[in-house]
């Protein structure tokens, strides 16, 4: 591969920086990846593009399989004590009839009880025991130079980083893929093409607890310390972040409306996206390998976004502490992610156009398919990825 200002000769006989492995993406994925290979003691460094730690999304809801990697990365009894733990989930139409439930706690077990944490308290869990000098702000990536032998990195700063192995952990709209993988598109969900998240008081859910409408969803989940975390979607409004949710969300119950009404008065408590899927054929190429969303991001139907980046870093993790030149390191992880991820991937979407079919038929199928795509979707993911 070369870098877009064709200095590959230059880079060769100037490197500033020898690390083993190189991770591109301060987020979730990069920071549970940077805790991976600093517990197995493995040289590396974090290159994260923002100067400041990312909040995007205000908090996480996180499945059982999310919970297992967590503890498995070494945080699950500090997790215990952040957030709010979610025991059942209920789906119920627009206008309040509940559709089906479930019970989360007979279904995952108490070990690994689905939870809902504020992001920032998440991602300093896993900074936690990190170096002060591991995690690099302000170091966005300008080119990626991947051989056989080694990788090198560098920064429109002019630094530049070699190593034996690049992690793009860097997101959606990873720079790593673009680097790597060109001619990559990203693609619109099936869901739809945006959605909203917010942080927001407590309009009395008891649970995890979706309403959907005939052309928008919208989800609350308990956050403690009387906050909902919430995730809202309109399949009408063609990715258009100034519309008026309490024109969509009219007709709701009352716990949508007030929470609605809150956040028209507070805009700043929204973060409005695009809803985008990635699909790959391989997730590396050389001396790169992509992680999480980078590699395989999904719509938020299962909340699998964090829990299969934490996987991934673990899988990568444990290839990696075999030690070896790494040379096959990204064709091991693809062979032991692959079908777990299009499991996940196969039954967003399912879902997602299950969601998009007309209210009426929607709402007559749910309560017998509901429980059954439940099962379907994380039975398997409660064994260990």
């Amino acid at each position: 591969m070369t870098p877009p200002n064709n200095h590959a000769n230059d880079y060769a006989n100037d490197y500033a920086n020898d690390y083993d492995a190189i991770v591109v993406g301060g987020g979730l994925a990069g920071l549970a990846m940077s805790r991976t290979l600093h517990r197995q003691g493995v040289h590396h460094i974090v290159l994260e593009r923002r100067d400041s730690v990312s909040n995007e999304g205000f908090a996480i809801n996180l499945p059982g399989n999310a919970i297992a990697a967590l503890d498995a990365l070494g945080v699950g009894e500090a997790l215990s004590r952040l957030g709010a733990p979610t025991r059942r989930r209920e789906y119920r139409d627009h206008r309040d009839r509940l559709l089906f439930e479930v019970d989360e706690d007979a279904f995952w077990g108490p070990r690994h009880r689905p939870r809902c944490v504020k992001r920032s308290e998440l991602m300093a869990l896993l900074r936690e025991g990190l170096p002060a000098d591991t995690l690099q702000l302000a170091s966005p990536v300008e080119s990626i130079v991947a051989g056989a032998g080694a990788a090198t990195v560098a920064t429109p700063d002019g630094r530049v980083f070699n190593g034996r192995l690049v992690v793009g952990a860097d997101g959606v709209h990873s720079r790593t893929r673009a680097c790597a993988f060109p001619d990559t598109a990203v693609r619109s969900a099936v869901l739809s093409t945006s959605s909203w998240r917010f942080i927001a008081p407590d309009p009395g859910v008891d649970c995890w607890k979706v309403w959907a409408g005939p052309q928008a969803l919208f989800l609350l989940i308990p956050l403690g310390n009387g906050e909902v975390y919430g995730w809202a979607s309109d399949t009408a409004g063609a990715g258009d972040a100034t519309r008026d949710l309490a024109a969509v969300f009219a007709g709701f119950p009352a716990a949508v409306t007030k929470t609605v009404d809150f956040l028209m008065r507070h805009p700043d408590h929204i973060h409005h996206s695009p809803l985008a899927e990635v699909r790959m054929p391989a997730w590396s190429r050389e001396r790169i390998v992509l992680i999480g969303d980078a590699a395989h991001a999904t719509a938020p139907v299962w909340a699998q976004g964090g829990a299969l980046a934490f996987e991934d870093a673990q899988a990568l993790g444990a290839i990696l502490a075999h030690g070896g030149d790494w040379s096959d390191a990204g064709a091991r992880f693809d062979a032991a992610r692959r079908e777990r991820v299009g499991h996940v991937q196969a039954m967003t979407d399912k879902m997602s156009k299950a969601a998009r079919l007309p209210a009426f038929l929607r709402n007559l199928l749910l309560p017998f398919v509901g429980p059954k795509n439940y099962a379907a979707t994380y039975g398997p993911l409660r064994a260990a990825g």
